[in-house]
Protein backbone atom coordinates (compact mmCIF):
# COMPACT_ATOMS: atom_id res chain seq x y z
CA UNK A 1 0.00 0.00 0.00
CA UNK A 2 1.32 3.54 -0.87
CA UNK A 3 1.73 6.31 1.37
CA UNK A 4 -0.29 8.94 1.41
CA UNK A 5 1.47 12.65 0.91
CA UNK A 6 -0.88 16.01 0.62
CA UNK A 7 0.42 18.59 -0.98
CA UNK A 8 -1.18 22.07 -0.20
CA UNK A 9 -0.42 25.07 -2.71
CA UNK A 10 0.03 28.36 -2.17
CA UNK A 11 1.43 30.12 -5.49
CA UNK A 12 4.31 31.28 -6.32
CA UNK A 13 6.63 30.87 -9.21
CA UNK A 14 6.28 26.97 -9.95
CA UNK A 15 2.33 27.65 -9.94
CA UNK A 16 3.20 30.84 -12.72
CA UNK A 17 1.26 31.14 -16.18
CA UNK A 18 1.91 33.82 -18.64
CA UNK A 19 0.11 37.21 -18.13
CA UNK A 20 -0.17 38.59 -21.34
CA UNK A 21 -3.31 37.50 -22.37
CA UNK A 22 -4.25 40.43 -19.59
CA UNK A 23 -2.01 42.85 -21.37
CA UNK A 24 0.28 42.66 -17.87
CA UNK A 25 4.07 41.19 -18.68
CA UNK A 26 5.64 38.33 -17.11
CA UNK A 27 4.31 35.67 -15.62
CA UNK A 28 1.73 35.37 -12.51
CA UNK A 29 0.41 32.45 -9.96
CA UNK A 30 -2.02 30.69 -11.79
CA UNK A 31 -2.33 27.28 -11.58
CA UNK A 32 -3.54 24.91 -9.23
CA UNK A 33 -2.28 21.71 -7.13
CA UNK A 34 -3.96 19.67 -9.51
CA UNK A 35 -2.56 21.49 -12.43
CA UNK A 36 1.14 20.33 -10.79
CA UNK A 37 0.43 17.00 -9.94
CA UNK A 38 -1.20 16.50 -13.90
CA UNK A 39 2.23 18.27 -15.00
CA UNK A 40 4.29 15.44 -12.97
CA UNK A 41 2.82 11.75 -13.48
CA UNK A 42 5.84 10.10 -11.82
CA UNK A 43 4.54 11.36 -8.49
CA UNK A 44 2.05 8.37 -8.39
CA UNK A 45 4.90 6.01 -8.13
CA UNK A 46 6.06 7.47 -5.30
CA UNK A 47 2.65 7.80 -3.16
CA UNK A 48 -0.60 8.42 -3.14
CA UNK A 49 -1.28 11.61 -3.90
CA UNK A 50 -4.21 14.60 -2.54
CA UNK A 51 -3.55 17.84 -4.04
CA UNK A 52 -5.16 21.57 -2.69
CA UNK A 53 -4.96 25.06 -2.98
CA UNK A 54 -4.88 27.45 0.30
CA UNK A 55 -3.66 30.30 -1.91
CA UNK A 56 -2.75 31.41 -4.67
CA UNK A 57 -0.39 34.07 -4.90
CA UNK A 58 3.08 35.46 -4.95
CA UNK A 59 5.08 34.44 -1.99
CA UNK A 60 5.83 38.08 -0.50
CA UNK A 61 1.83 37.66 0.19
CA UNK A 62 1.76 35.27 2.79
CA UNK A 63 1.64 36.65 5.93
CA UNK A 64 1.63 34.93 9.55
CA UNK A 65 -2.68 33.98 9.48
CA UNK A 66 -2.21 32.16 6.69
CA UNK A 67 0.78 30.35 7.93
CA UNK A 68 -1.24 29.73 11.08
CA UNK A 69 -3.76 27.97 8.89
CA UNK A 70 -2.03 26.01 7.42
CA UNK A 71 -0.36 24.63 10.14
CA UNK A 72 -3.74 24.09 11.03
CA UNK A 73 -4.15 21.65 8.26
CA UNK A 74 -1.30 20.36 8.59
CA UNK A 75 -2.43 18.83 12.80
CA UNK A 76 -5.20 17.96 10.52
CA UNK A 77 -3.87 15.63 8.07
CA UNK A 78 -1.48 14.34 10.61
CA UNK A 79 -4.71 13.26 12.25
CA UNK A 80 -5.95 11.00 9.39
CA UNK A 81 -3.19 9.06 9.46
CA UNK A 82 -1.07 10.64 6.09
CA UNK A 83 2.43 9.96 5.75
CA UNK A 84 3.53 13.41 4.77
CA UNK A 85 2.54 16.88 3.64
CA UNK A 86 4.23 19.14 0.51
CA UNK A 87 4.03 22.94 0.63
CA UNK A 88 4.20 24.41 -2.39
CA UNK A 89 4.88 28.22 -2.86
CA UNK A 90 7.02 31.18 -3.95
CA UNK A 91 10.19 31.16 -3.25
CA UNK A 92 10.80 34.55 -1.96
CA UNK A 93 9.78 33.39 1.60
CA UNK A 94 10.11 30.04 2.01
CA UNK A 95 13.16 30.82 4.45
CA UNK A 96 10.71 32.23 6.69
CA UNK A 97 7.41 30.63 5.81
CA UNK A 98 9.52 27.25 6.43
CA UNK A 99 11.09 28.52 9.82
CA UNK A 100 7.33 30.05 10.97
CA UNK A 101 5.97 26.00 10.02
CA UNK A 102 8.77 24.75 11.91
CA UNK A 103 8.30 26.43 15.08
CA UNK A 104 4.60 25.56 14.82
CA UNK A 105 4.65 22.25 13.91
CA UNK A 106 4.49 19.48 16.70
CA UNK A 107 3.87 16.53 14.96
CA UNK A 108 5.69 13.90 13.69
CA UNK A 109 4.98 13.33 10.16
CA UNK A 110 7.24 15.33 7.40
CA UNK A 111 6.45 18.94 6.48
CA UNK A 112 8.84 19.35 3.32
CA UNK A 113 8.38 23.19 1.74
CA UNK A 114 9.46 23.62 -2.21
CA UNK A 115 9.54 25.70 -5.33
CA UNK A 116 10.76 26.46 -8.29
CA UNK A 117 13.04 28.93 -9.42
CA UNK A 118 12.27 28.55 -13.36
CA UNK A 119 8.40 29.37 -14.34
CA UNK A 120 6.87 26.62 -16.35
CA UNK A 121 6.99 28.27 -19.65
CA UNK A 122 10.93 27.78 -19.32
CA UNK A 123 13.13 25.72 -20.54
CA UNK A 124 14.62 23.48 -17.69
CA UNK A 125 11.31 24.38 -15.64
CA UNK A 126 13.13 22.67 -11.99
CA UNK A 127 9.53 22.67 -10.50
CA UNK A 128 8.46 19.28 -11.53
CA UNK A 129 12.10 18.17 -9.77
CA UNK A 130 11.43 19.56 -7.16
CA UNK A 131 7.85 18.44 -6.44
CA UNK A 132 9.66 15.04 -7.40
CA UNK A 133 12.11 15.49 -4.70
CA UNK A 134 9.74 16.98 -1.87
CA UNK A 135 7.14 14.20 -2.63
CA UNK A 136 10.48 11.49 -2.24
CA UNK A 137 10.79 13.15 1.34
CA UNK A 138 7.25 13.21 2.45
CA UNK A 139 6.89 10.17 1.94
CA UNK A 140 9.88 8.30 3.62
CA UNK A 141 9.59 7.26 6.76
CA UNK A 142 13.61 8.04 7.13
CA UNK A 143 11.92 11.89 7.47
CA UNK A 144 9.53 11.74 10.37
CA UNK A 145 10.72 13.51 13.73
CA UNK A 146 12.66 15.59 11.64
CA UNK A 147 10.61 19.00 11.54
CA UNK A 148 10.06 21.02 8.30
CA UNK A 149 12.23 20.78 5.96
CA UNK A 150 13.27 22.44 2.40
CA UNK A 151 13.69 19.80 -0.58
CA UNK A 152 15.64 22.12 -3.65
CA UNK A 153 17.71 21.11 -5.99
CA UNK A 154 18.32 17.65 -4.82
CA UNK A 155 19.13 18.87 -1.32
CA UNK A 156 17.69 18.66 1.65
CA UNK A 157 17.62 21.62 4.17
CA UNK A 158 16.43 22.00 7.82
CA UNK A 159 13.91 24.67 7.76
CA UNK A 160 16.07 26.39 10.71
CA UNK A 161 19.20 27.06 8.70
CA UNK A 162 17.90 27.15 5.35
CA UNK A 163 18.71 30.40 3.18
CA UNK A 164 17.84 32.03 -0.31
CA UNK A 165 21.19 33.28 -1.65
CA UNK A 166 20.52 34.27 -5.16
CA UNK A 167 17.64 35.67 -7.31
CA UNK A 168 17.56 33.24 -10.03
CA UNK A 169 20.07 30.16 -9.43
CA UNK A 170 17.92 26.78 -9.58
CA UNK A 171 20.35 26.21 -6.77
CA UNK A 172 19.08 29.40 -4.74
CA UNK A 173 18.81 27.52 -1.35
CA UNK A 174 22.18 27.26 0.85
CA UNK A 175 22.67 25.70 4.46
CA UNK A 176 25.62 25.33 6.48
CA UNK A 177 24.67 21.91 6.77
CA UNK A 178 22.20 20.31 4.95
CA UNK A 179 20.18 17.35 6.11
CA UNK A 180 20.44 15.36 3.48
CA UNK A 181 20.61 14.71 -0.55
CA UNK A 182 18.07 12.89 -2.98
CA UNK A 183 20.58 10.48 -4.80
CA UNK A 184 19.03 7.88 -7.58
CA UNK A 185 15.62 8.85 -6.31
CA UNK A 186 16.31 7.53 -2.63
CA UNK A 187 16.47 10.24 0.73
CA UNK A 188 20.30 10.11 1.97
CA UNK A 189 20.21 11.79 5.74
CA UNK A 190 23.91 12.58 7.19
CA UNK A 191 22.10 14.95 9.80
CA UNK A 192 19.49 15.19 12.32
CA UNK A 193 18.23 18.70 13.27
CA UNK A 194 17.17 19.18 17.10
CA UNK A 195 13.33 19.48 17.71
CA UNK A 196 12.13 21.50 20.27
CA UNK A 197 8.82 22.78 21.76
CA UNK A 198 6.36 23.88 19.43
CA UNK A 199 4.56 27.45 19.77
CA UNK A 200 1.45 27.94 20.04
CA UNK A 201 0.32 31.46 19.37
CA UNK A 202 -2.89 32.64 20.75
CA UNK A 203 -5.94 32.18 18.19
CA UNK A 204 -6.59 35.27 16.38
CA UNK A 205 -4.15 37.53 18.21
CA UNK A 206 -2.86 40.27 16.37
CA UNK A 207 0.32 40.16 14.77
CA UNK A 208 2.56 42.65 16.52
CA UNK A 209 5.18 45.60 14.95
CA UNK A 210 8.71 44.39 14.95
CA UNK A 211 10.96 45.94 12.50
CA UNK A 212 14.50 45.10 11.47
CA UNK A 213 17.13 47.95 11.51
CA UNK A 214 20.52 47.44 9.61
CA UNK A 215 22.76 50.06 10.53
CA UNK A 216 25.18 51.25 7.63
CA UNK A 217 28.33 53.59 7.86
CA UNK A 218 27.66 57.03 9.53
CA UNK A 219 23.70 55.43 9.96
CA UNK A 220 21.44 57.56 11.98
CA UNK A 221 19.97 55.74 15.16
CA UNK A 222 16.86 58.02 14.81
CA UNK A 223 15.18 55.04 13.84
CA UNK A 224 15.22 53.18 16.71
CA UNK A 225 13.09 55.95 18.26
CA UNK A 226 10.79 56.19 15.22
CA UNK A 227 9.87 52.32 15.34
CA UNK A 228 9.43 52.57 18.94
CA UNK A 229 7.08 55.14 18.60
CA UNK A 230 5.16 53.92 15.90
CA UNK A 231 4.16 51.09 18.15
CA UNK A 232 6.72 48.21 17.71
CA UNK A 233 6.73 45.69 20.64
CA UNK A 234 10.27 44.53 19.84
CA UNK A 235 13.40 45.51 17.72
CA UNK A 236 15.47 42.92 15.49
CA UNK A 237 19.12 44.63 14.99
CA UNK A 238 21.13 43.45 12.05
CA UNK A 239 24.21 44.70 13.02
CA UNK A 240 28.08 44.11 11.61
CA UNK A 241 30.28 41.28 12.56
CA UNK A 242 29.79 39.38 15.25
CA UNK A 243 27.48 41.64 16.45
CA UNK A 244 28.98 45.36 16.55
CA UNK A 245 27.49 48.94 16.09
CA UNK A 246 28.59 52.55 16.40
CA UNK A 247 28.31 53.52 20.12
CA UNK A 248 26.00 56.68 18.26
CA UNK A 249 23.44 54.12 18.67
CA UNK A 250 23.94 53.06 22.41
CA UNK A 251 22.04 55.54 24.09
CA UNK A 252 19.35 54.66 21.78
CA UNK A 253 19.31 50.61 22.41
CA UNK A 254 19.85 50.82 25.88
CA UNK A 255 16.66 53.20 25.97
CA UNK A 256 14.83 50.75 23.80
CA UNK A 257 16.10 47.74 25.73
CA UNK A 258 14.73 48.94 29.08
CA UNK A 259 11.12 49.33 26.79
CA UNK A 260 10.54 46.39 24.89
CA UNK A 261 12.91 42.95 23.79
CA UNK A 262 15.71 44.51 21.96
CA UNK A 263 17.87 41.26 19.89
CA UNK A 264 20.80 42.01 17.79
CA UNK A 265 22.11 39.36 15.24
CA UNK A 266 24.58 39.56 12.39
CA UNK A 267 24.35 40.79 8.75
CA UNK A 268 26.91 38.67 7.69
CA UNK A 269 24.35 35.98 7.72
CA UNK A 270 26.98 33.31 9.08
CA UNK A 271 28.15 32.09 12.22
CA UNK A 272 27.13 32.38 15.67
CA UNK A 273 26.67 35.90 16.87
CA UNK A 274 29.37 36.55 19.62
CA UNK A 275 29.15 36.79 23.26
CA UNK A 276 32.56 37.06 24.77
CA UNK A 277 34.82 38.46 22.24
CA UNK A 278 34.86 41.82 21.81
CA UNK A 279 34.83 44.55 24.89
CA UNK A 280 34.76 47.73 23.41
CA UNK A 281 31.57 50.05 23.39
CA UNK A 282 29.01 48.65 20.80
CA UNK A 283 30.33 45.47 20.49
CA UNK A 284 28.59 42.11 21.91
CA UNK A 285 29.80 41.76 25.09
CA UNK A 286 28.84 45.79 26.00
CA UNK A 287 25.19 45.10 24.21
CA UNK A 288 24.63 42.34 26.37
CA UNK A 289 25.28 44.22 29.34
CA UNK A 290 22.67 46.87 28.26
CA UNK A 291 20.40 44.73 28.13
CA UNK A 292 20.06 43.25 24.68
CA UNK A 293 19.86 39.96 23.80
CA UNK A 294 22.11 37.68 20.72
CA UNK A 295 20.28 36.06 18.40
CA UNK A 296 22.87 33.07 18.30
CA UNK A 297 22.34 31.00 15.51
CA UNK A 298 19.49 32.96 14.03
CA UNK A 299 19.97 35.80 11.13
CA UNK A 300 17.81 38.43 11.60
CA UNK A 301 14.73 37.29 9.56
CA UNK A 302 14.01 34.45 11.85
CA UNK A 303 15.34 36.14 14.93
CA UNK A 304 12.15 38.83 14.25
CA UNK A 305 9.86 35.01 13.16
CA UNK A 306 10.63 34.00 16.42
CA UNK A 307 10.44 36.66 18.79
CA UNK A 308 6.75 37.95 16.63
CA UNK A 309 5.40 34.02 17.52
CA UNK A 310 6.56 34.77 21.17
CA UNK A 311 4.99 37.85 21.47
CA UNK A 312 2.13 36.67 20.44
CA UNK A 313 2.23 33.75 23.05
CA UNK A 314 3.14 36.28 25.98
CA UNK A 315 6.55 34.50 26.53
CA UNK A 316 9.06 36.74 24.93
CA UNK A 317 11.78 36.01 27.88
CA UNK A 318 11.94 32.25 25.91
CA UNK A 319 13.88 33.93 22.99
CA UNK A 320 17.17 32.35 24.26
CA UNK A 321 15.85 28.85 23.93
CA UNK A 322 15.47 29.26 20.44
CA UNK A 323 19.09 30.48 19.27
CA UNK A 324 21.43 27.28 19.71
CA UNK A 325 20.53 25.29 16.28
CA UNK A 326 23.16 22.58 16.80
CA UNK A 327 22.33 19.45 14.54
CA UNK A 328 23.04 15.73 16.51
CA UNK A 329 24.37 13.37 14.02
CA UNK A 330 22.29 10.21 12.43
CA UNK A 331 22.73 6.98 14.98
CA UNK A 332 25.17 4.95 12.89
Amino acid sequence: MQPRVEIIALGGTIACTPAGETGTPGVAPGLTATDLVRAVPALSDLATIGARNLANVPSTEIGLPLLFDLAAAIRAHEAEGVAGVVITQGTDTIEETSCVLDLLHAGRLPVVVTGAMRNPSLPGADGPANLCAAVTCAADPACRDLGVMVAFDDTIHSAAWVQKRDTSSTGAFWSPAPLGWLTEGSVALYARPPRRVALTPKPGADVPFVPILKPGLSDDPRLVDAALAAGAAGLVLDLAGGGHVATIWLAALTSAAARVPVVFASRTRGGRVLRQTYGQAGAEIDLLRRGLVGAGDLDALKARLVLLLLLIAGTPGRFAEFTDLTWAPLPG
